[in-house]
């Protein structure tokens, strides 16, 4: 019974842990806001890519790394992962974010708004 307890108690610890990406936001808010991207942006394991690129799994994910997707110049130079931090500052303004993008999108202003966009883009890709 000890055994099992510990086993247990590990699991737990193990899968508190196991997920780098940790958005602040509520999932279920961001899905309402994400309705704004879904006009360019899918977001579905087996799903093609939009205007723009599939959005499944971008947590984690290196820069214009989307198979079948032609990014701008831009972003096929940035070399980044997307991480929480670094979607947060694009979606705050994309443009300014990385300059020559053709995402033609003002952004989201609000730090909570991005942050349950963000926790839905983490939700929707599990």
């Amino acid at each position: 019974m000890k055994l099992l307890r510990c086993m247990s108690v590990l699991v737990a610890i193990s899968l508190a842990t196991a997920s780098p990406a940790v958005a602040k936001g509520d999932a279920a808010k961001g899905k309402l806001i994400f309705a704004q991207c879904a006009v360019c942006h899918k977001i579905d394991k087996a799903g093609g890519n939009g205007i723009g690129p599939n959005l499944y799994g971008v947590v984690g994910r290196p820069s214009g790394s989307v198979p079948g997707f032609s990014y701008s110049p831009a972003l096929t130079k940035l070399k980044i992962t997307w991480t929480v931090e670094k979607i947060d500052g694009f979606l705050t303004h994309p443009a300014g974010a990385v300059p020559g993008t053709r995402m033609p999108f003002a952004g989201i202003k609000d730090p909570a708004s991005r942050q349950d966009v963000i926790a839905y883009l983490i939700a929707a890709s599990r």
